[in-house]
């Protein structure tokens, strides 16, 4: 009988050699990115937002090893994420961006959690909730500036200085979130540093937060009093015009479970989509979307097309998918690997070196933050640095 072994710091049930596929996260190079933000935020504190499962690299590993580097606020979604994070940072403030659900003030109170306020409802059910427990407990509030998504109207915004339930509760935070930060000259930009400056003088002594990751990098931006960088933590590029300043955190790799020759006009995978010219050499790899990578990855046309899909690193030689992703499977067109340098269960690479999070988002037609948040939960973990 074949023994299941799990190698390397790996967390979770999946040993490696009994996986599709093999995630690994590097918690030192998160921690790094946390301390070039730092170095960027202009002396704001630098927050880290850890919602979506840190990213899809896991809450319960990648707030300790923030913590380590310096991180004191985090911020999340939803109340199950920020209890999560309150486990694993017990002294950090927290929170929850998504607001304040109605009946769950007893939560954020057990747990010592600050909602973001986003309406005029939620505010006066706080209030309410802070003057039921004779207590003054902490919140930010979200006025919207432009996103049209969450958060108080900008008129409802500048009328917060005249709300007598701001005495009620004590207010940590002020914020806005960025429209196109990620566009450095787009006018979105400054139109909503000059709305949110109209909200933030009207509340003197409030700290204030607008920054997310590209918003640490733009040329004219005030840092205010704090910063949420997200995407860029984990190694997306907030700077897509430019090179990426940011270390990569997340790799992945697929297993090979089987190889085989089509013949020329054979087709691959469902729906016949993808045919082969000439003679072509097939690697089938044991992930699919089920496993969070994208369907729309998928290669369709004819051997040799230049088209816009997923690919693959393979001893060395960069190898186009070949068919349609499917739920458990990706087939992938290997003729171009050397025979000896390819072969049933060996490991190839589909996010790291030159196939970044930005890459494989591209490829795939979306954007790497996708990529990330929807990795599965089939695959062995890997994890380096981080520890204590």
């Amino acid at each position: 009988m074949t023994k299941l072994t799990s190698h390397g710091n790996t967390a979770g049930s999946i040993p490696e050699n009994a996986a599709g596929g093999v995630l690994h996260i590097d918690l030192d190079a998160l921690a790094a990115n946390w301390r070039i933000l730092r170095d960027h935020a202009g002396g704001a504190e630098t927050a880290a937002v850890v919602k979506a499962n840190a990213y899809g690299t896991g809450i319960e590993k990648a707030v300790p090893a923030l913590s380590k580097a310096g991180c004191r606020t985090f911020f999340v979604a939803h109340l199950s994420e920020a209890i999560r994070a309150r486990a694993a940072a017990p002294d950090a403030a927290i929170y929850v961006l998504n607001g304040l659900f109605s009946g769950t003030g007893s939560t954020y109170a057990e747990f010592d959690l600050r909602p973001v306020l986003g309406s005029f409802e939620e505010i006066e059910e706080w209030a309410g909730f802070c003057r039921a427990e004779s207590r003054k407990l902490k919140a930010a509030i979200h006025v919207d500036t432009g996103m049209n998504r969450l958060g108080l109207t900008m008129p409802q915004g500048l009328t917060l200085k005249d709300r007598k339930e701001l005495n009620d509760f004590e207010t940590t935070l002020l914020m806005s979130h960025f429209v196109s930060a990620e566009e450095s000259d787009n006018p979105l930009n400054a139109q909503q540093i000059e709305a949110f400056e109209a909200v933030r003088s009207s509340l003197p002594g409030v700290p204030a937060s607008l920054p997310n990751s590209s918003g640490i990098f733009l040329r004219d931006k005030p840092s205010y009093d704090l910063v949420r960088p997200g995407y860029a933590l984990y190694g997306g590029n907030p700077t897509p015009s430019r090179d990426n300043p940011m270390r990569p955190v997340v790799g992945l790799e697929g297993r090979i479970v089987q190889l085989r020759w089509v013949e020329a006009d054979d087709t691959v995978g469902y729906n016949g989509r993808w045919l082969a010219l000439t003679r072509r050499r097939i690697a089938t790899l044991s992930i699919g979307y089920a496993d969070g990578y994208p369907r729309s990855s998928s290669a369709r046309g004819k051997s040799g097309d230049e088209l816009l899909a997923g690919t693959a690193l393979v001893g060395g030689h960069t190898c186009p998918f070949a068919g349609n992703v499917s739920m458990d499977l990706i087939t992938v067109d290997v003729t171009d690997v050397p025979e000896t340098d390819v072969k049933r269960g060996d490991t190839v690479t589909l996010i790291g070196g030159e196939l970044t999070i930005d890459e494989v988002g591209r490829r795939a037609g979306t954007i790497g933050y996708e990529i990330l948040t929807n990795l599965g939960a089939r695959y062995a973990r890997t994890y380096r640095g981080g520890e204590g």
